[in-house]
């Protein structure tokens, strides 16, 4: 390994290479980074198996060393000889398994933790529509599943292969030195008990993934059930949904024994063949013997061999399920992980520098990937230091806009300057810094608020800390609980309040300082008094900065310096509050509507 620690690697350490096969992927941390342990480890397991394999050897000889005892009740050189050979060999086969596993847990916590790494490093870099398409479940159990495969895949090259390899190789030789009839046995018997074992391996991995897809059927229709028992229970369909489940449960039955026949068949057939290989061999020796070309140590010699090529190739074709599963398991995670980014740095991508925080949209078009339209040729100013509220209707595209902004989608046309640079040539890493947002739903991981709020800055003092959550109106919530700010939120900050979890994200802005700051109705989870002490430090934090605020409620936005009315993509009335209430277009309707009590449409996803 390199000087990189493993937990710390990066795709970008491999040299940019993004293999998109399950095959390329291992070879590249191989042989990048690993192949000395695997090596060592083939190196292992060959010197145990090398070991083993010459033991029949050893005792025929230990065989004939007794039988030429006279009788007299003393050990002879030959059999203290091999006497000693044949300890040493269990002895130093012994030794060869242990230092195997030594390797093994040297090596495969440092391939686990750097499979992950790399998978990890790279789907961060995806862009958000990636994460809006694939559920955050899958991902983790793909990048956790993905060194299993890793390593059971090496495990049985560098073990089972390597086993049979050297067996064979050896048996080769000793059976062909006691009879040409008996190398033949071996190589035939050895191929077509291997080249049919794989045939049928396949076939049973198509079963059992047919089996594990009703398996998951009947446990996504318990679950449906159970999570929905009050609607089952408010329509009367009890009866109904044991139906269902009884027709489930009846698919499930029938892929289970399909699959149970099966391989009980395969079982069947492969002990038959080995059975078939160990009389036959037998035999055949036993005629040497009886026909005087073969001594009784021969024979015992020729059976502990068949014996040994026969467990170890009964092994290996029972890797073969393991071995097509962990490659189609692998081939499947580097599919959907490794998919190429979207949204990368261009070649020359300088850092932005903002100076002013002037942003222009310069005839942007967009379309979504299903082809709907959003933008065509926008042309859109926003001054330094100038507060622009969005809002329209659901669809208009005042998500879309900022989406465009901070680069989590990219204009089909145009493009987006800040400060006369064009946020495609800068790096997407200077843009995030220089934009921060406060979302309308905030994200929190499940660590400390003091870690949630930190995050926008973690080298920042406590002191700084500590006064951004002063401003954001968390210091005195947060002192109320018992640990303070060591207080763990859970996932997604489900022991948090609406109005807290947005109080902290709101802390967390004021601590990054952005010259570019993104508002989605930032108090919108807060209530009337809050919301009063929010936008007052709001206010405080805009000052200076160029703010794009989406607005749902017109009461939120009324100080803003310009409102844009969006509609089907395109602006259609711009200005201050009062000067859109007095023209008695589509904004002064939308205010008549929510000051009459009419409740705001919706956001939509995708807006």
């Amino acid at each position: 390994m390199s000087a990189i620690s493993p937990e710390r690697l990066s795709w970008r350490d491999f040299g940019g290479e993004v293999p998109r096969g399950a095959g390329a992927f291992l070879l590249m941390f191989l042989r990048r980074r690993f192949w000395p342990h695997v090596l060592l480890y083939g190196f292992t397991v060959m010197g145990a198996m090398g070991l083993m394999g010459m033991e029949p050897l050893a005792l025929r000889n230990l065989i004939n060393a007794m039988g030429a005892l006279d009788g007299g009740g003393e050990w002879t050189g030959d059999v203290v000889r091999w006497t000693a050979v044949l300890g040493l060999m269990w002895v130093g086969s012994a030794l060869f398994n242990r230092a195997t596993q030594a390797v093994d847990a040297r090596t495969t916590p440092v391939l686990r933790a750097a499979v992950q790494s790399w998978l990890f490093s790279y789907v961060l870099e995806h862009a958000p529509r990636y994460f809006q398409d694939n559920f955050a479940g899958r991902l983790g159990q793909k990048i956790k599943q993905a060194p299993d495969s890793c390593m059971a895949l090496v495990t049985i090259f560098a073990n089972d292969v390597v086993r049979i390899v050297v067996i064979l190789s050896i048996g080769l030789v000793l059976l062909a030195q006691a009879h040409w009839a008996f190398a033949g046995l071996l190589v035939i018997w050895t191929a077509l008990f291997l080249l049919a074992s794989a045939w049928f391996s396949r076939r049973l991995l198509g079963m059992a993934a047919r089996f594990s897809d009703s398996v998951s059927q009947v446990g996504g229709g318990l679950v449906d059930a159970i999570s929905n028992a009050d609607l089952v229970r408010a329509f009367a369909a009890r009866e109904r949904e044991r139906g269902r489940l009884a027709e489930l449960l009846r698919r499930e039955c029938e892929t289970a024994q399909r699959l149970r026949w099966f391989v009980i068949s395969l079982h069947l057939v492969q002990y038959n063949a080995t059975l078939a290989f160990q009389i036959g061999l037998v035999a055949l020796a036993v005629g040497e013997v009886v026909a005087g070309r073969m001594t009784t140590a021969d024979f015992v010699m020729v059976f502990s061999l068949a014996n040994l090529v026969a467990i170890n190739v009964w092994n290996l074709s029972g890797r073969f399920v393991d071995w097509y599963e962990q490659v189609g398991n692998l081939g499947e995670a580097i599919t959907l992980l490794t998919r190429p980014h979207e949204i990368v740095d261009r070649p020359g991508s300088v850092p932005l520098v903002v100076s002013e925080g002037r942003i222009r949209f310069e005839r942007v078009s967009f379309s979504h990937g299903d082809g709907t339209p959003v933008f065509e040729a926008l042309t859109l100013e926003v001054r330094r230091g100038e507060t622009v509220a969005l809002v329209g209707p659901s669809g208009a595209g005042k998500s879309t806009l900022v989406r465009l902004l901070r680069r989590h989608w990219e204009p089909s046309a145009g493009r987006i300057l800040i400060d006369g640079q064009d946020i495609a040539a800068v790096t997407l890493e200077s843009l995030q810094r220089a934009i921060g947002e406060v979302p309308q739903s905030p994200s929190l991981f499940h660590r400390t608020i003091r870690d949630n709020i930190a995050y926008a800055r973690p080298e920042a003092d406590e002191a700084a800390l500590l006064e951004a959550s002063r401003r954001a109106h968390c210091h005195d919530f947060v002192m109320r609980r018992a640990t303070a700010y060591e207080t763990v939120v859970g996932e997604h900050g489900i022991r948090l309040s609406g109005g807290e979890r947005q109080r902290v994200a709101i802390a967390r802005a004021f601590l990054a300082d952005p010259p570019i700051l993104v508002l989605d109705e930032a108090t919108s989870a807060l209530d009337s008094e809050t919301e009063h002490l929010i936008q007052e430090s709001l206010r405080d934090l805009m000052k200076g900065r160029t703010v794009i605020a989406i607005a749902h409620r017109l009461s939120t936005i009324r100080h803003a310096d310009r409102v844009l009315y969006l509609e089907a993509g395109r602006i259609v009335e711009q200005g201050r509050h009062d000067e859109l209430l007095a023209a008695g277009g589509r904004y002064a309707a939308l205010w008549a509507r929510q000051s009459g009590g009419f409740l705001p449409e919706p956001i939509q996803v995708g807006a």
